[in-house]
């Protein structure tokens, strides 16, 4: 080693001496070559040169160091790389030197590289020095290092297709998705390079197409008599734009039309109410046009969303389908039918008829206060709110379904149901409570149902904290859950509505009491407004509804049905959707398939279903061994036409007037109001009827259409009491009736000062037994000469409603001011044994059936007049008779205890103001009078007023005297002589 100083001599000598210290140090070959632990490659395919990172750079600590512009360092061999050594099987890389003074290298393949036999390769490499002195000796390797070589690939394949031809048929008339699929391959082992990215139909003006998966299709439909046979070239591009190294030819055949369809399929349908189920495809069968099946798929779907709410459902009020679906007692209903005793809902626009359900609509300037007392101020947990609801997507305000909020001053929402932005929510806020902690307050619901402009069923139970709710029967939970401190302690009243908020202006708002956004517009009380359709809102206290009632109230009355034979139960399977209005079939036999089709059937269970159009739609697809000429079947479309069901006409008849004595009307009893009553209903169709008109020679049949009347059964809902007139007044009159008759029969009743309503879904003879217990009471009689009664029944919510069936009942006074004991015992209804001439009293007959009201009242005041002549006239009268006939009438007298000995000192004269008569239909002559009453005298007995047992006896000798059939009778009164 030389050194050239050019430093001042002294220092040059120490850095002399320090220098010769360290080549002979370095003379020894200490350390081991160093190198990377991994190296990647890459190499392009049919070159040898190799790309590494990092670079190959081998590195020695014997080296000696190397300083720059001061000295020049000539190593020895002690510190150089003399070369690389690579370990593996068929490695076809090598490693070469190109310093080895810096220890840099290079990999290079050793002959061309494949892509396609290899594409990546992987070996382990060493570095090692040249060792010690002229020889080399005590060489040194270093550590073994991963090289990961990727062969780069170059495009030098061009695609070629799998087949050397293709063929397919199609059917004229018919355009295709896909009729072939061509296929082309690739052998580049790039993904680049090797795959296929399009295809080309060479031949020019043909009406086929081909897409980049080689899938050819048909531009326009093909007909058979232009052209038998299309004759197709196509080419392939890989995605280096080399084209395919030969072109395919592809045949496609055409053939004749055959349509394959279902054949035998009526489009209209119709169906009678009543008749149970209706096969909907008797005689069903399918054209495949030869075409082998291998197996086939069909979905019959029943378009019923435009029926009621969604389907045809009974239309008895909500509250009445709760009972009948198993909900227990409590269920309030806030959106019933309008009637005297829920008038709340009169003013909202319905729609407009009854055959299907009653639904109200709500166009957001719209909505009702509901009066206090039909549901608690606050409300039992856990408790239940259930409605029907149709809204579309709405704007960014609340709509709001149900609101409990103050009715003045703070105006706080205590609870209440709203739309937002296609998300239900149910603010509940807790009543005050010792602790002020949060609660949970708000829930909400992301639904598409909120916002889908269709009919859906939502039941919320509530059992604070947990809420649960269900649509159309399936349960969903809250996606948020906000909290609020409880409400505050005061002594404001609160305001139920429906279909928006109640807001007091005249207050103040709280902000942190009120949840509610203060009001805008015009609108004085009211904000929130809904915009949509609600039925059968409902509160119910106390207790949850489960999940059997739940299913019950949305379960459809009608719907598809289907009766597998057994012989092909196991070949098709079968599936219903829940509300039956879709079924889906699948199988591989056609035949089959077939059977299934032709057994299902429409079921509609209602007696008196929705009338009109349910759509009908059979979509079919089938597998076919050629999927490339497999048959398309057309949808197959009709409807079921439900015929307008015979209307029933509800009759009440029995007796619609009588009188009773004014002390059976302040009895405990009363007076039964309709004790006869009786209620048919009937229905009236045209029957055809054939009949034989003989000619000469021949019988010339003939069809003759006859209206024929026939009592049928059915349910009945409702029966309202109503009085005409002035109302009831509650200090001294009422209308009563057994409550646990009611109850026994499962219907409820409610009175009010204008009569009764008796509610509940139950049997016509049921609500007879019932109407027969209802009694009228007055316990103060004295000013009362008669009271009028209106009775209407009506079935499914009022689609079918009764005559109006009025019913008049008298009170008879007695003329004597003063009580006796002995007269105490006889009751008014009954005229003693007592013959006297008997008074016509032809202008108060109650026996005239063709009478609406016989004795008005401004006609008591001319009886009272008339008495009081006829009392003269008897008197004088009396005489007479007892001079005349008084050893006749000592004869016929003779053992009765009723003998007249005349004392007018104690004169009492009893009035039998009326004869009742009960012959509706038929007016009798006044000559045959006395054989109806012979005929009739039982019924006689019941509906007058005051019948004397002993009629029969003085008849015949009053009726020779009077020359005309008896009517009234004046009555003495000799229990006091």
């Amino acid at each position: 080693m030389r050194i050239r100083g050019v430093k001042p001599f002294a220092s040059a000598v120490g850095l002399l001496l320090g220098l010769l210290c360290a080549v002979e140090a370095a003379k020894v070959n200490k350390h081991k070559p160093w190198i990377e632990t991994t190296y990647h490659g890459i190499v392009t395919e049919n070159d040898d040169k190799v790309l590494l990172d990092p670079p190959l750079i081998a590195l020695d600590k014997d080296a000696p160091l190397r300083y720059a512009e001061s000295f020049e360092v000539t190593f020895t061999k002690e510190g150089e790389i003399c070369g690389f050594r690579i370990h593996g099987q068929n490695v076809p890389f090598e490693a070469v030197v190109l310093d080895k003074s810096t220890g840099e290298g290079v990999i290079r393949a050793k002959d061309k590289l494949d892509c396609e036999l290899q594409k990546e390769h992987t070996f382990t490499i060493q570095a090692y020095d040249c060792g010690e002195g002229p020889d080399g000796s005590n060489m040194k390797k270093s550590h073994k290092a991963t090289v990961h070589i990727q062969v780069n690939d170059v495009n030098e394949y061009s695609p070629v297709f799998k087949e050397k031809s293709y063929k397919a048929t199609v059917i004229e008339g018919k355009k295709y998705d896909s009729i072939l699929k061509v296929e082309a391959v690739d052998a580049d082992c790039s993904f680049q390079f090797s795959q296929i990215c399009s295809y080309e139909i060479v031949t020019p003006d043909v009406p086929f197409t081909i897409d980049k998966d080689g899938s050819i299709k048909n531009t326009e439909k093909l007909n058979y008599s232009k052209e038998r046979m299309y004759k197709l070239t196509v080419t392939a591009y890989d995605c280096g734009k080399n084209r395919a190294s030969e072109d395919v030819l592809v045949k496609i055949n055409i053939k004749p039309t055959c349509k394959p369809s279902w054949q035998g399929f009526n489009k209209r349908i119709e169906y009678e109410p009543g008749t149970g189920s209706l096969a909907l495809f008797p005689s069903m069968h399918l054209e495949t046009c030869e075409e082998p099946i291998t197996s086939i798929q069909a979905s019959i779907m029943l378009e019923t969303n435009h029926i009621g709410k969604g389907c045809d459902r009974d239309t008895y009020s909500e509250k009445s389908l709760h009972k009948l679906c198993g909900a227990s007692a409590g269920t309030v209903e806030l959106l019933p039918a309008p009637s005297n005793s829920a008038n709340w809902t009169v003013g909202l626009p319905t729609d407009n008829g009854h055959d299907s359900d009653q639904v109200f609509e709500f166009n957001g300037t719209q909505a009702i206060k509901v009066p206090e007392g039909v549901v608690s101020t606050t409300l039992k947990e856990p408790f239940t709110i259930s409605v029907w609801m149709r809204h579309g997507p709405g704007g960014r305000e609340k709509e709001t379904i149900l609101c409990n909020s103050d009715k003045t001053e703070m105006n706080r929402h205590h609870y209440s149901l709203y739309v937002h932005n296609c998300r239900l929510v149910l603010l509940l806020r807790q009543e005050p409570t010792e602790s002020e902690n949060y609660k949970p307050a708000e829930f909400h619901w992301k639904l598409d149902q909120a916002c889908d402009k269709e009919w859906h069923h939502y039941v919320l139970n509530i059992e604070f904290p947990a809420v649960t709710l269900f649509v159309d029967g399936a349960t969903f939970e809250p996606f948020l859950v906000t909290e609020d401190y409880p409400l505050h302690a005061s002594k404001i009243e609160t305001q139920l509505t429906i279909g928006a908020c109640w807001q007091d202006l005249s207050g103040h708002d709280n902000d942190t009491e009120t949840l509610s956004e203060p009001l805008t517009g015009g609108s004085a009380r009211m904000t929130q407004y809904f915009r949509g359709n609600l039925a059968g809102l409902m509160i119910r206290s106390g207790k949850l509804e489960n999940k059997k009632v739940i299913d019950c109230l949305y379960t459809c009355k009608e719907g598809l049905d289907v009766q597998l034979p057994e012989e092909v139960a196991s070949a098709v399977k079968v599936e219903f959707n829940p509300n039956q209005s879709s079924l889906s079939l699948e199988g591989d036999d056609i035949e089959s398939f077939e059977k299934v089709m032709q057994h299902i059937s429409y079921l509609n269970s209602r007696q008196f279903p929705t009338p009109g159009i349910r759509h009908l739609r059979v979509s079919t697809t089938v597998k076919c061994f050629n999927e490339e000429t497999c048959i398309s079947v057309p949808d197959s479309e009709g409807y079921v036409m439900v015929l307008q069901p015979e209307e029933p006409k509800i009759s009440l008849s029995g007796i619609d007037h009588f009188a009773r004595g004014a002390a059976e009307f302040e009895s405990t009893e009363g007076v039964t109001l309709f004790p006869e009553l009786r209620i048919v209903s009937t229905i009236t169709r045209e029957v055809e009827v054939e009949a034989e008109t003989e000619a000469e020679g021949e019988d010339d049949p003939t069809v003759q259409e006859t209206v024929v009347s026939e009592e049928i059964m059915h349910n009945l809902d409702t029966c309202e009491v109503t009085v005409v007139g002035d109302e009831l007044n509650g200090d001294h009159e009422s209308l009563e009736v057994d409550l646990a008759q009611i109850q026994q029969r499962a219907l409820e009743m409610s009175s009010s000062n204008v009569g009764m309503v008796i509610t509940g879904v139950n049997t016509m003879a049921n609500y007879e037994q019932v109407l027969h217990l209802i009694r009228y009471r007055n316990w103060h009689t004295e000013a009362l000469f008669d009271r009028k009664f209106k009775l209407v029944c009506s079935e499914l919510n009022g689609r079918y409603i009764s005559n109006e069936f009025k019913v008049e009942v008298n009170v008879i006074h007695t003329a004597n001011p003063m009580d006796h004991a002995n007269n105490a015992m006889v009751q008014p209804q009954f005229i003693n044994q007592v013959q006297h001439a008997s008074v016509d009293l032809s202008g108060h007959n109650l026996a005239n059936t063709h009478q609406a009201s016989v004795v008005p009242s401004a006609a008591t005041i001319v009886i009272v007049v008339c008495v009081s002549f006829l009392v003269f006239m008897i008197i004088l009268g009396v005489f007479r008779i007892r001079a005349a006939h008084q050893s006749t009438m000592r004869d016929q007298e003779n053992g009765k205890e009723n003998e007249m000995d005349w004392d007018d000192s104690a004169l009492t004269i009893t009035v039998n103001p009326m004869e009742t008569y009960e012959d509706q239909h038929s007016s009798e002559e006044e000559g045959d009078e006395e054989e109806e009453e012979s005929e009739d005298g039982e019924e006689e007995d019941d509906i007058t007023s005051a019948e004397s047992d002993s009629s029969e006896d003085e008849g015949g000798e009053q009726e020779d005297q009077q020359g005309s059939s008896r009517q009234q009778q004046l009555e003495w009164d000799d229990s006091t002589y």
